[in-house]
């Protein structure tokens, strides 16, 4: 039977830890620059747009609701485009499915790239050779020409756009994964693992993972904006996101020729990609710093 002291003592340490590094986060977040603010503050508002576009869209994502390139009104905010759709909602729904395909293609990607690297290095030998001259052979063909080569031969699909661009972002995180985790392998913790007999999987997930978590974190932001900006360069080209579902490199596409009439509509969607993208820049450079102990 145990002793109750014992049981305290076993069960305390969890909510003190927990709650010492939520204050020690506090602290720093409170600390950060002007810019990591500004940062979240935006981001904040971008989530509120992908969870609630159904809500705050004033018209439906694919309803014709007026005449073509309607001029900014009370009732248009924004105008409408070349078949009468209300501009405003367009957009606010393309938040919904730019960003949501982009989370779900990044988390992919690290699902897959960040695993197999994991595990490359903490088995080293033909498995590590194998992948890593696999992932050379992959990395040597452009990205965007490679998206663009399987997207032409399997079909623009949702579907295939998440599933193609996770592929071929994967063999990045592949690589940053087996680089973080090669200086990790060697420590005495993982070989007193491999001594006490424990199993690859659990060495992967338990003893090499938890130590590689604050790079690997700081790259899922990184891989993001440019899983983010190739969605949006491939809906561009007309290989991304298919209409009618709402996309902001599509929307650039479709209204790029009204800025030589000095409209200002094409520059809408451009600048939504743009801040997003700068905004989860700022962060990330934020969270390196703080992780690897620099100061001003």
């Amino acid at each position: 039977m145990s002793d109750p002291i014992d049981t305290m003592v076993d069960q305390a340490p969890l909510p003190i830890d927990t709650e010492t590094k939520l204050r020690r986060f506090w602290r720093l977040l409170k600390a950060a620059p002007l810019s990591v603010w500004f940062s979240l503050v935006v981001l904040a508002c971008y989530a509120v747009l992908v969870i609630f576009a159904g809500v705050i869209a004033p018209f439906p994502e694919t309803e014709i609701v007026a005449g073509s390139f309607l001029p900014a009104s009370a009732e248009h905010p924004m105008g409408t485009d070349a078949l009468g759709r209300d501009f405003l909602s367009r957009m606010i729904y393309a938040a919904q499915n730019t960003v949501l395909i982009a989370i779900v293609t990044t988390l992919i990607s690290f699902a897959i790239g960040g695993f197999l690297g994991l595990l490359a290095a903490t088995v080293g030998g033909w498995l590590d050779q194998g992948l890593g001259r696999a992932v050379d052979v992959l990395m040597a063909i452009p990205p965007l020409i490679f998206a663009l080569l399987l997207l032409s031969i399997f079909g623009t699909s949702t579907l295939n756009l998440i599933l193609i661009i996770a592929l071929v972002d994967a063999t990045r995180v592949f690589r940053m994964a087996r680089a973080v985790a090669m200086g990790v392998v060697v420590m005495e913790y993982v070989e007193a693992a491999r001594l006490r007999g424990e199993g690859l999987l659990w060495t992967v997930t338990r003893e090499v993972l938890p130590n590689t978590i604050a790079p690997l974190m700081a790259e899922f932001g990184l891989r993001f904006c440019f899983v983010f900006l190739t969605i949006s360069a491939l809906s561009f080209l007309g290989l991304g996101i298919q209409p009618p579902a709402a996309d902001w490199g599509t929307m650039v596409r479709e209204n790029a020729a009204l800025i030589s009439f000095g409209e200002m509509t094409p520059l809408y969607p451009a600048a939504a990609i743009g801040l997003l993208t700068i905004c989860v820049n700022f962060i990330v450079d934020w969270l390196l710093k703080i992780s690897s102990g620099l100061k001003e």
